[in-house]
């Protein structure tokens, strides 16, 4: 490489270099097969572009293309050294959103099927059988049978292209005035119409009809393209598609395979109609708006999964271009893997009203299965039953972008799932609310993942018994007579979650810092009880390097103080985003996001001359072990609190199940080498 080359940013080259490619990349995406050399564009025709697809689909090129290249991450693409060329400064670059890799050293580019020609030397036909053996996809025969359904699919992609000219070309006549009415009543610019190039059918039952065969369609082409709804009690095939607007429907290549159509009529029993299953659309597989929405979504490393077409529509004429929309269906396997084609972790949104959580719980079962490392998705709930088109209109794009920094994680919504409408205050309600989790849990396919989210689940569960546990303690006195003159147990509803979960990831910086800000009640105690908690946070803060080994543990720590508390999230998320932040640079990012007056508050409650390996100028090896001694003393004060919360459990009821968690909390004492100068554990009474 020359110097001036070796002196530009390489992801720089490589946006600079994706350019040069537009030609290329546009003729893919228009139909071809892929981004190839002509040598493949020469080959005979074997295989139908569906099964080649399919590879790709299963396939990555960072998958394939790691085989021969030490690949690692930059920003949105991975980078290694060409393996066409010999180079020091790693010039080859894959898109796995894009599905392509190129070569600044050498000037190759392409998908996985050009990859294995160029490294293996091997012909297309060879390289797809390579490759279709590694998807795990048998070659398919391509019969007189197999050439013909291949005809026909290029057929009926050409009956639907001049289908949706036909609707285009009706929109702005005459007959289209009601539709642009609608339209424009929904606030849509000539701009958007054309983008998404929405049209009009008009109410007749043989208008298009009658266009496609003059078109020289035949019959039973338009019905199977779905255009035409035929039967053996239907003498003369008809429309499908009468007086609705319509929204062309098209694949990651931008064919239009299908329409989806918005009833104009109030009468009609169908106020949104979808093209039926053919050769070419399958409802469950696609996304309304994909092909459009995949760059922005690559570029913004974010894409948001809404429910309706005019809710895609309306958040792309408000600036979010990654908005996409499940087809008439609650979100399916094949859906989700396509958004995670797209961005690892993509944005659910749903209405904030009873049908909206309802729609999002269901999605949590089809989800959990297929979770797998790195790969998840948020949910955001809209305020006030508003949807995103609705949002946008009466409060603006702003409103929109705010409550996309509002998301909440997958484990929070399947706990609020289970949680609601149930109470919790029994050991039986609770013992219930365990199990129903545990099963969802179980259903997780990855054994890492799964493993993760039982040990969050285990911990989430303790801190709810463990809160429930004082605040029953703590209402002891309050006991009310009921009808038959005995007592129950006030129904808690306790707040359990002592700590909230920081987002992480880059760009989170704002949102972050609004979350973690304290209130001025917080800032303004000036007393924090037990001075332990503020013990072990003032270490991590001036030790930082404590996190890489006791990570889980810090977040682990139940925490009494919620000052404390919010300042243990604060430094854990900060160092997730940067773990590279010494103690002066967290103290500044922490003062940056309003905690300041808690960490001068957390310090002067640490006073003592032993507790000085808390200090910023503390040995390493004192800190250590300090730290340590601390943490065992704080776990066993623990363990001695849950202790007489059981015993006064015990004292109430007399249950066999209370007086097993006390034998198990005695075990767990029994385990520990109990601290120095602490009397042992409480016995419960005859």
């Amino acid at each position: 490489m020359s110097k001036l080359q070796a002196s530009l940013s390489l992801p720089h080259l490589f946006k600079a270099g994706i350019r040069t490619l537009k030609l290329r990349l546009l003729a893919n995406e228009s139909g071809q097969n892929t981004v190839c050399s002509d040598s493949i564009l020469s080959e005979p025709m074997r295989f139908p572009p569906h099964f080649l697809d399919d590879i790709r689909a299963r396939l990555s090129v960072s998958q394939v293309a790691g085989r021969k290249v030490a690949l690692k991450k930059k920003g949105r693409e991975f980078a290694g050294l060409s393996p066409f060329k010999v180079e020091k400064t790693p010039s080859f670059f894959v898109n796995d959103q894009k599905g392509f890799y190129h070569c600044f050293a050498s000037g190759e580019h392409g998908d996985i099927f050009t990859f294995v020609m160029k490294t293996d030397g091997l012909s297309f036909p060879e390289a797809v059988e390579r490759l279709a053996e590694e998807a795990g996809l048998a070659i398919p025969q391509m019969s007189p049978r197999d050439e013909a359904r291949e005809n026909e699919r290029d057929r009926l992609y050409r009956l639907l292209e001049t289908a949706a000219k036909f609707f285009e070309a009706k929109l702005a006549t005459g007959a289209g005035g009601e539709a642009r009415r609608y339209l424009e009543k929904r606030g849509l610019r000539r701009e958007t119409i054309s983008a998404f190039r929405i049209g009009y059918a008009p109410h007749d039952r043989s208008a298009l009809r009658q266009h496609l065969t003059e078109a020289g369609f035949s019959a039973a082409d338009m019905i199977a393209s779905g255009m035409l709804i035929a039967g053996d009690d239907i003498p003369v095939a008809y429309d499908r598609f009468r007086n609705r607007v319509i929204f062309p429907i098209t694949d990651l290549k931008n064919r239009v395979i299908a329409f989806g159509g918005r009833a104009l009529d109030p009468g009609q029993p169908a106020k949104y109609l979808n093209s039926p299953d053919t050769p070419l659309f399958h409802k469950g597989r696609l996304l309304f708006n994909a092909y459009s929405a995949r760059t922005p979504a690559h570029e913004r490393g974010r894409i948001v999964a809404v429910e309706g077409y005019m809710d895609v529509i309306a958040l792309s004429e408000a600036g979010f271009a990654e908005a996409v929309a499940p087809l008439g269906t609650a979100l399916t396997e094949d859906q989700l893997k396509l958004l995670w084609r797209m961005t690892p972790e993509p944005i659910l949104c749903f209405d904030g009203d009873g049908a909206g959580r309802k729609a999002a719980f269901r999605t949590v079962e089809t989800i959990l299965p297929l979770l797998k490392p790195g790969f998840s998705v948020r949910f955001v709930f809209l305020p006030d039953g508003l949807d995103p088109d609705d949002l946008i209109r009466q409060k603006g794009a702003n409103a929109f972008a705010s409550e996309l920094e509002k998301t909440h994680a997958l484990f929070d919504v399947l706990w609020e799932r289970e949680e609601q409408g149930h109470a919790l205050s029994t050991p039986e309600q609770r013992a219930a609310f365990e199990t129903r989790l545990r099963a969802l849990v179980a259903i997780i396919g990855d054994t890492t993942v799964r493993t993760h989210y039982e040990r969050e689940l285990r911990d989430t569960l303790w801190t709810l018994n463990r809160t429930i546990a004082r605040e029953i303690a703590r209402g002891e006195g309050s006991r009310r007579k009921n009808t038959g003159g005995g007592t129950r147990r006030n129904n808690v509803t306790p707040d359990w979650r002592l700590r909230e979960r920081a987002r992480l990831g880059a760009g989170k910086q704002t949102s972050l810092q609004k979350h973690l800000a304290p209130s001025p009640e917080l800032a303004q105690r000036s007393e924090l009880s037990p001075a332990r908690e503020a013990l072990l946070v003032k270490t991590v803060l001036n030790h930082p390097w404590l996190i890489e080994d006791h990570a889980e543990q810090i977040a682990g720590l139940a925490l009494v103080s919620r000052v404390v508390s919010r300042l243990r999230d604060a430094i854990l998320t900060l160092h997730a985003l940067d773990n590279s932040l010494d103690s002066e640079a967290l103290r500044t990012q922490l003062s940056r996001s309003g905690l300041d007056k808690v960490v001068d508050l957390v310090e002067r409650s640490v006073t003592h001359r032993s507790d000085r390996f808390a200090e910023p100028n503390a040995p390493q090896a004192e800190v250590e072990n300090g730290w340590r001694h601390t943490l065992a003393l704080h776990e066993w004060h623990g363990l001695q609190e849950s202790l007489e919360a059981a015993v006064q459990a015990w004292h109430r009821d007399g249950s066999e199940d209370a007086l097993a968690r006390i034998c198990e909390i005695k075990g767990q004492l029994a385990q520990a080498s109990e601290p120095p100068g602490h009397s042992s554990a409480v016995e419960p009474r005859d």
